[in-house]
C-alpha cells in the first residue's frame, strides 16, 4: 500500500539503472538524476527542506532574527535547486530529433547556471540582511522558539544527509554521499543560529547578525563551488580520473598497442567517451574489430557512469597520424 503510494506521487523506489559515477559537481550532482534511486533520494531531500523551512519562516517572522532567516534562505535554496534540474532531467529525456540529433542534455548545464543563480541571489539577500542588521541594530526576540527553529534546522538537514549517504551507498555513487555529507554541514550552520541566540540571551545582541553573516559566508562558499562545476562542464571539462580509467581499461584488453587519444565530455548526465588505440598492422580488419568490441565493453566496465563509447583503432605504425578507423 504505502510503496502503492509512493508510486502514485512519482517518489516510488526503483533499485535499477546504476549510471552514477564517483566524482562531485557542486551542490547537486547532475548524473545522480540518471537513476530512479538518485530521483528519489532528490524528491525526498526537496520535501524534508521545505518543510524545514517553512517551519523556520515562522520563528523568522517571530523572532526577527537574521541568522535564521539566512539559514532559512540557505535551506529554501538548497531545496529549490531541484526544481531546474529536475525539469532539466525531464527534457534530457526526450529523444534526439534532427534538429537536436544529440538530444537536450545540454539543458542540465541550463539548469546547472539557474542553480547558481538562485543560491547566489539568497547569498545577497541574507548577506544585505545580515549587514544592515549590524549597522542598525535589532532587537531579537522569543530566544526559545529561535533555539528550537535552530535545532529544527538542523534535524532537517541530518535527515537529507542521512538519506542521501545511505542512497549514494546503496547505488555506489560519490556524489550522491558527498552532497549528503554537505547536507550535514548545512545542519552546523543550522546549530550556529542556536549559538548566535545564546550569545544574544547573554547579552549580546550583534551576535545573531554576525552569525547571518558567517552563514552567508558559507552560501558564497556553495556558489563558488558550483559555478566553477557549471563552467567545468559547459566548457567540457571532466575529471582526469575519467581519461585514467579509459586508459586503464585499454591495459585490460590485449592487442592494444597503446592508447593514442582519449577525449571525454558530458551532455547532461550522460558520459561520452572518443578513444584512439593503436593495434598491430598485421592485425586484420575483423580482428581489430573484435579489439575495439572489447574495450567498450572493458570502458562501460570500469567508467558506470558511460553512456556512449566511440573507439577509433590506428595501426601501429601510422601513430603519428590523425586519421583511423572507427569502430563502434
Amino acid at each position: 500500500m504505502w510503496n502503492k503510494a509512493l508510486d502514485w506521487f512519482g517518489f516510488a523506489t526503483h533499485d535499477h539503472d546504476h549510471d552514477d559515477h564517483g566524482h562531485t559537481h557542486g551542490v547537486i550532482d547532475a548524473t545522480i538524476v540518471g537513476t530512479d534511486r538518485g530521483i528519489w533520494a532528490i524528491k525526498w531531500s526537496f520535501v524534508i527542506l521545505i518543510v524545514t523551512g517553512l517551519l523556520q519562516v515562522a520563528v523568522v517572522v517571530l523572532s526577527g532574527s537574521v541568522a535564521l532567516l539566512a539559514d532559512t534562505i540557505h535551506n529554501f535554496a538548497d531545496a529549490t535547486t531541484a526544481i531546474p534540474l529536475w525539469i532539466a532531467f525531464v527534457l534530457a529525456r526526450r529523444k534526439p530529433s534532427r534538429k537536436f540529433p544529440y538530444g537536450l542534455g545540454r539543458a542540465e548545464d541550463l539548469a546547472g547556471i539557474m542553480i547558481v543563480l538562485i543560491i547566489l541571489f539568497s547569498a545577497l539577500v541574507a548577506g544585505y540582511e545580515a549587514v544592515t542588521r549590524l549597522i542598525q541594530p535589532h532587537t531579537v526576540t522569543n530566544l526559545g522558539w529561535l533555539t528550537a527553529a535552530g535545532i529544527i534546522g538542523f534535524i532537517g538537514n541530518e535527515m537529507v544527509a542521512v538519506l542521501r549517504i545511505r542512497v549514494g551507498r546503496q547505488m555506489n555513487s560519490a556524489a550522491l554521499i558527498a552532497d549528503g555529507y554537505h547536507a550535514r554541514t548545512d545542519g552546523l550552520t543550522s546549530l550556529a543560529v542556536v549559538a548566535g541566540a545564546v550569545g544574544v540571551r547573554l547579552g549580546f545582541p550583534l551576535a545573531d547578525p554576525i552569525v547571518g553573516l558567517l552563514i552567508t559566508i558559507a552560501i558564497f562558499g556553495i556558489v563558488w563551488q558550483s559555478a566553477r562545476s557549471v563552467l567545468t562542464r559547459m566548457l567540457d571539462g571532466v575529471e582526469p580520473e575519467i581519461l585514467d580509467e579509459v586508459e586503464h581499461a585499454a591495459e585490460h584488453v590485449a592487442g592494444i598497442d597503446g592508447v593514442l587519444e582519449a577525449k571525454a565530455r558530458w551532455l547532461g548526465h550522460k558520459l561520452h567517451v572518443d578513444v584512439a588505440i593503436s593495434v598491430d598492422q598485421s592485425v586484420l580488419l575483423a580482428k581489430a574489430n573484435a579489439i575495439a568490441h572489447e574495450l567498450e565493453t572493458e570502458l562501460f566496465h570500469h567508467i558506470p557512469a558511460l553512456s556512449v563509447a566511440t573507439v577509433r583503432f590506428t595501426p601501429a605504425r601510422q601513430k603519428g597520424a590523425g586519421q583511423g578507423t572507427e569502430a563502434q
